[in-house]
């Protein structure tokens, strides 16, 4: 479904990702792995088009998108849950969602998708014209999942989705990936939290100073310590 390629990113002097490549396959969900700095986040901004690359390339279903600009990007659906999860604080919950549902390709479903975000986060539901603002950390990124969803997208890039949420709230946030997975949906997860990563993920990447130093499922690197105190201190 979506490949990157030998991809290098730079940020003017500084090369930030160095010949990454990694497969993300229909209904899979993919974990991306690593300390801070590590490259993990430039990566789904390359993705998702916002950035430019120095070198390689990312395919989606066969065929280059990193030429595209990021909203043709979100119309081939990928759409990326951002880092701190940026909902909109004095838009209500509804209008939180509908806001995800600007595409061409969301639009004409928007209703028939708000109602299957709802079913999947009931909360959501109950608070529908609550403010974003008001809503908990844990609401506030179900709020953020249930708007890439309403995107209508083949493929979920999440960033970081457990920073700064209670051991609790991270356990719900990984049922509901699985969820999602289940719903037909692909993941690439990038996240810091070994433990999630490892709990919902069908394949592992592990990235250090812009390199892929690791890669295979979740059992076989459980076993690698020499790995995992090298590039994760675990």
């Amino acid at each position: 479904m979506l490949e990157v390629k030998k991809v290098n990113l730079a940020y003017g002097q500084m090369q930030v990702l160095k010949e990454v490549s990694l497969h993300v396959r229909d209904r899979e969900i993919v974990s991306l792995i690593g300390a801070n700095s590590a490259g993990k986040s430039s990566l789904l901004n390359a993705v998702s088009g916002l950035v430019p690359l120095a070198g390689g390339e990312i395919l989606f279903e066969g065929k280059p998108i990193h030429t595209l600009p990021s909203h043709g990007i979100i119309e081939l659906g990928i759409i990326q849950v951002p880092e701190g999860r940026r909902i909109f604080p004095w838009m209500s919950v509804r209008e939180n969602l509908l806001m995800g549902s600007y595409s061409r390709r969301a639009r004409p479903g928007s209703e028939r998708t708000l109602r299957r975000v709802f079913e999947l986060f009931p909360r959501l539901a109950e608070r529908s014209g609550q403010l974003g603002e008001s809503m908990s950390g844990g609401e506030q990124q179900m709020l953020a999942i249930g708007r890439a969803l309403m995107a209508n997208p083949e493929i979920i890039l999440m960033d970081e989705p457990s920073e700064g949420l209670a051991p609790v709230v991270i356990r719900q946030i990984g049922e509901i990936m699985r969820n999602i997975r289940g719903q037909g949906h692909s993941i690439l997860l990038v996240e810091q939290n070994f433990k999630l990563a490892m709990t919902v993920a069908d394949f592992v990447y592990i990235i250090a100073t812009g390199r892929i130093v690791y890669q295979g499922v979740p059992a076989e690197l459980e076993g690698q310590r020499e790995i995992l105190d090298r590039h994760l201190g675990i």
